[in-house]
């Protein structure tokens, strides 16, 4: 049976270190230094629930942590003495052994009466299988058709699994239902048909009822909605979330990830309703990003109303799909995003034209900063 790899706490850090810092996408990190995506996501959310501690008051170690690490002393004592055996086995001095994974891969030696491979992997701190086999991220083919599958979903939001496959087939591109369907999933799209329930919120997550059917919103701050979107780069995917004004169609805030942390979408509520007065509701999807516990509890200490859409109705919170479409098709599509910096660039300059220079009919030909920061209170279209 093959071991987990392991790895030093100080590696740890510089691969979370490097997804923290957000240009770079998940699967470019994994890639460099030979790990699964997953991986690079879990140390990324341990270092940011960890930097608390950091600051806080020492306390010298217990009776329990000096046990622990005497344990750890021994394990080493018993590792240097393998670690001993196998270079004079191999005929290499230990200095190899803490080299890079291809320069160790290279000192498995498979000759009779020799260590095993899966002891000789066990030593070298390397998993069996990537002897045979080095993992890779999403290929250039790969991502090529999830951007032309994210394209596809942002036009015709109504698609499914099955009409993105035959739109595709229709287009030359060969694929089968299965690889779309576990790209979309990995992308965040789902079909906004109704159909059996076969996305479900998170189980233990409260689901609020929509509280905007019939309400006149004519009001800047009057409600609020937010959303989170995939935003396809060279070498992997971010994510986008956008917290608007329903009224005067404001972006307040928008921040990009490249991972589905909590923190990026709840510390753009925080930053807004630092800058701006709460509104009276936040509308947003029944997702779990938003029925977790510190979206919901931010919203309840600024005492805000929260709303929900209903399952499978898109046009609940129709003004935010709009503009993920816009700037999908007016910024996004039109260039190849490089990387989290140069995506980052693009969305902040055409985040700022449309809330400063694009006009909108519905809003009598005025921007949304025209409209939102105007001091009258006439009613506005809805």
């Amino acid at each position: 049976m093959t071991r987990r790899r392991k790895f030093t706490g100080h590696f740890k850090a510089q691969v979370a270190l490097e997804a923290l810092r957000g240009d770079r996408t998940i699967q470019e990190i994994g890639s460099k230094h030979n790990l699964h995506p997953n991986q690079v996501s879990q140390w990324k959310k341990q270092a940011v629930a960890g930097l608390g501690s950091v600051f806080g008051e020492g306390a010298g170690l217990d009776d329990d942590h000096e046990a622990e690490v005497k344990e750890l002393h021994a394990k080493i004592g018993k590792l240097s003495v393998d670690n001993d055996f196998l270079s004079h086995g191999l005929g290499l001095s230990t200095g190899y052994l803490s080299g890079a994974t291809s320069t160790r891969k290279a000192m498995i030696g498979r000759e009779a009466g020799g260590p095993s491979v899966t002891r000789q992997c066990e030593l070298l701190s390397i998993s069996r299988s990537s002897v045979y086999t080095a993992p890779v991220g999403e290929s250039a083919a790969t991502l090529a058709l999830m951007r032309r599958t994210d394209a596809l979903f942002t036009k015709y939001t109504f698609f499914g699994s099955r009409q993105i496959v035959h739109s595709l087939r229709r287009e030359g591109i060969a694929v089968g239902r299965h690889r779309v369907r576990r790209l979309m999933r990995l992308m965040g799209l789902t079909a906004v048909y109704r159909r059996p329930k076969t996305s479900q919120p998170h189980p233990q997550h409260r689901i609020y009822p929509y509280l905007l059917r019939k309400l006149a919103i004519n009001q800047a701050n009057q409600v609020w909605c937010a959303d989170i979107t995939y935003i396809p780069v060279r070498r992997g995917f971010l994510y986008l979330v956008a917290i608007m004004d329903w009224a005067t169609r404001k972006v307040l805030a928008w921040r990009v990830s490249n991972t589905m942390d909590a923190g990026f979408w709840v510390e753009a509520l925080q930053s807004t309703l630092a800058r701006y007065d709460p509104p009276e509701i936040m509308n947003t999807d029944q997702g779990s990003q938003f029925t977790s516990a510190d979206w919901i509890t931010t919203l309840s200490e600024a005492g805000v109303r929260i709303s929900m859409d209903e399952r499978c109705r898109f046009t609940d919170n129709i003004f935010i799909e709009r503009l993920w479409r816009s700037l999908k098709y007016e910024a996004i599509y039109l260039q190849e995003l490089t990387d989290g910096f140069h995506a980052g660039t693009v969305i902040d300059e055409w985040m700022e034209f449309y809330n400063t220079d694009r006009p909108h009919s519905v809003l009598d030909g005025q921007t949304p900063d025209d409209r939102y920061w105007r001091k009258t209170k006439e009613p506005l279209a809805a």
